[in-house]
């Protein structure tokens, strides 16, 4: 159960100005502000925010529509077109919007496991294809998308690099990065070498209107590749003051929007209860820590998400969004919700799984359409979509678009 906290700081910061509503008067934000001839295409977001990826502007005012109505987008690891489209089908369903969050290891199963992966070639194609895949499908489900990768640690950055050249390729050819957002993790270097490095990174994502999402502190447990599982605890939760820190150093990068995971006792995984020492009131005395530094009349300066929701209670859940968490990653519910639906076709269809010829039915009959893959698969789309359905009523999710 993954419950990383993370700031977002979502305005040019050149327009940066302390206390007023988000961190900038909005008559100076071109970006954040709205025209009346835009054609709103949902009635109960900004008219900026249309079916299909957004970046920029419109995921600027997706989120601050989400932390002013209280709400928090699902942000869910896939690896594949199956649990690709089982976000978006799950986000038709219940009316919100979706985060389609790619990592290393997905990009490379995306890809081919056989497909040649030196200098991570295949992890950064498998990515590239996935986006482009949700790109070109995206709109039709008519909700928004926003298109994200997870944790990067400090060996991986030539992934990081390969993604952000196709950010540029794209940027150069249709006024926009491929992605929305792309995460840093750093946790494990130094505040001082972490928070450099995300600043160089800022500053070029800044010019494609890019934001960054880093990490402070750890969060502990196992996923895709990422072991923390024998962290020292104390590392395990973030003070206020590193928050403080980064948000200095990134809001020096005109344009900058950025969110900060912070740690406060989160862990990958699902365990059983009492084994987390989850500690959510970090994201609160953070928001006010940081109100003060700011001397800002705002509550909730900060955004924050919540990294790998999974077997987290709904209490949790709750509280963390009244600290204004805007976003939750979920991975391994969703796993096992796809896994789950699969193996629920095959009990319920077995005998006509024994074979190509012979079932029940006749021992001449053909189970071909049994064993389709397409079958199997679906079941476990649907499977999945309906957890998320789940997710999105815990993270007040449902009916935002209309």
């Amino acid at each position: 159960m993954k419950l990383a906290l993370a700031s977002l700081l979502l305005v040019p910061t050149a327009a940066f100005v302390p206390g007023s509503k988000f961190a900038a008067p909005r008559s100076s934000l071109s970006m954040s502000t709205e025209t009346e001839s835009e054609t709103k295409a949902f009635a109960k977001l900004p008219a900026s925010v249309k079916p299909g990826v957004v970046t920029g502007k419109a995921l600027q005012d997706l989120l601050s529509d989400a932390k002013e109505k209280g709400y928090a987008i699902p942000g869910v690891n896939i690896v594949g077109s199956s649990s690709i489209n089982s976000c978006m089908e799950a986000a038709k369903k219940y009316g919100g919007p979706i985060m389609v969050t790619f990592s290393k290891g997905g990009g490379q199963f995306i890809a081919g496991k056989e497909a040649d992966n030196t200098d991570d070639a295949a992890s950064i194609a498998g990515c590239v294809a996935g986006a482009k895949h949700v790109r070109e499908v995206a709109a039709l489900y008519g909700v928004p998308v926003v298109l994200h990768t997870d944790h990067c640690q400090k060996a991986w950055l030539p992934w990081f690099d390969g993604l952000m050249e196709a950010n540029e390729e794209y940027y150069a050819e249709h006024g926009e990065p491929l992605f929305s957002s792309h995460m840093l993790d750093l946790s494990e270097e130094s505040l001082e070498e972490n928070i450099g490095i995300c600043k160089k990174y800022m500053e070029r994502m800044a010019k494609m209107d890019m934001l960054l999402e880093f990490e402070l502190g750890v969060t502990g447990g196992e996923e895709d590749g990422v072991d923390n599982t024998d962290v020292d605890s104390s590392r395990l939760y973030t003070q206020p003051e590193e928050v403080y820190y980064a948000y200095q150093q990134l809001s020096e990068v005109p344009n900058a929007m950025f969110t900060c995971a912070a740690s406060f006792g989160n862990v990958h995984g699902v365990y059983a209860p009492g084994n987390v020492d989850l500690q959510p009131v970090i994201l609160h005395n953070t928001q006010a820590y940081i109100k003060e530094k700011l001397e800002t009349d705002e509550d909730k300066p900060m955004f924050f998400v919540f990294h790998g929701g999974s077997g987290s209670s709904p209490k949790d859940i709750q509280y963390a969004i009244e600290a204004g968490v805007i976003k939750m990653n979920i991975d391994t519910d969703t796993q096992w919700a796809f896994w789950d639906g699969v193996r629920e076709y095959e009990a319920k269809n077995h005998d006509y799984l024994q074979g190509q010829i012979g079932n029940p039915e006749g021992e001449d009959k053909p189970n071909k359409k049994y064993y389709d893959p397409r079958m199997m698969l679906r079941a476990g789309e649907e499977a999945m979509a309906a957890r998320l359905c789940q997710a999105a009523e815990d993270l007040n999710c449902v009916n935002v678009l209309n």
